[in-house]
């Protein structure tokens, strides 16, 4: 039957009225009560009990008028997204990035979605945490992200991803050939560590002193870039967010060794305000965010369970 049909079958049983539903269908109240009886003749059954006022529906009127609803609600989504792929999507999106997720993901994610949408702009910035929930609070930036994002009564988060952490060395360490290590072993080397005003280096020191590790930190830092020169040049062992050497790996400057146990992982999210509602620009960025699988698999953990590292106590995070 015509989706028309359905709709004003789905009308008169909301608003209890087929004089309303008429209305509601520029259409006049017999043609409301036509379109019923037709439908009740196709089905061969009865959909209304006509018989008391108001009318009721029959078991098979409650079913028809239960699936049609739905019917109705695919094929309004369905015209939406059509349209929507034939409507030219333009403006500019911020993102205020807080560094290490900003230099090791957005060119890819950036270049997509300009291909998808040429007359789109990406703008990026570059902050530490605290200023970029600033800059999502205030309207200077549509959307953030974050490591270990939390939300408040001005700022939603989205989860996007989890980045397994590994314990990381040089090629020349006595660990570097090694594909596991446990926690108890690394402490038996020096570590290179971040600021201990993190709190990203306070939850590491407590999953090693979960296992009676006290690490040994010969060196600290507050951003990953200078922890892997450091860990280049041999001055000791660290655990890092595995896309983040991806390349020195590559290039043979670092090895990585998985880490015995459940998966500990640093999360990461999409923080935006509450209101005003999102552009629809920003709505696609976001969905090209969420929806790649490319990026998503290459960042993927294992499906047992995870630990989490917590967020930096002070505006400070290992970038």
């Amino acid at each position: 039957m015509h989706l028309k049909s359905l709709k004003i079958y789905c009308d008169v049983v909301r608003k209890r009225s087929f004089s309303q539903a008429a209305a509601e269908n520029s259409i006049t109240q017999s043609a409301a009560s036509q379109a019923v009886h037709q439908l009740e003749e196709h089905l061969g059954v009865q959909l209304l009990d006509r018989s008391t006022r108001p009318f009721e529906m029959t078991p098979e009127g409650q079913l028809y008028y239960e699936r049609s609803r739905e019917l109705l609600k695919q094929y309004r989504a369905l015209e939406e997204d059509v349209r929507n792929l034939h409507r030219e999507i333009s403006g500019r999106v911020t993102v205020a990035s807080i560094y290490s997720i900003g230099l090791s993901s957005m060119k890819y994610y950036v270049d997509q979605f300009h291909r998808m949408n040429p007359h789109a702009e990406i703008q990026l910035e570059y902050h530490h945490p605290e200023q970029v929930y600033t800059a999502v609070e205030n309207g200077q930036a549509n959307i953030g992200l974050v490591s270990y994002p939390r939300s408040s009564r001005a700022v939603k988060v989205i989860p996007w991803r989890e980045e397994r952490m590994v314990a990381v060395f040089s090629r020349h360490h006595p660990l570097a050939n090694r594909e596991h290590v446990s926690i108890t072993e690394l402490g038996d080397f020096a570590m290179v560590g971040f600021d201990e005003n993190l709190r990203i280096r306070q939850e590491i020191n407590k999953l090693m002193s979960n296992y009676g590790v006290i690490p040994n930190v010969v060196m600290e830092f507050d951003n990953i870039e200078m922890l892997k020169r450091a860990i280049e040049i041999n001055e000791g062992v660290s655990l890092l967010p595995q896309p983040h050497v991806e390349r020195e790996v590559a290039s043979g400057t670092l090895c990585t060794a998985q880490i015995e146990g459940p998966p500990v992982v640093r999360p990461i999210g999409i923080i935006h305000r509450r209101s005003p509602q999102l552009s629809e620009t920003t709505a696609r960025f976001i969905e090209l965010l969420l929806g790649d699988e490319q990026q998503q698999s290459s960042h993927a953990v294992s499906s047992a369970p995870a630990t989490p590292i917590e967020a930096p106590i002070v505006g400070v995070e290992a970038h």
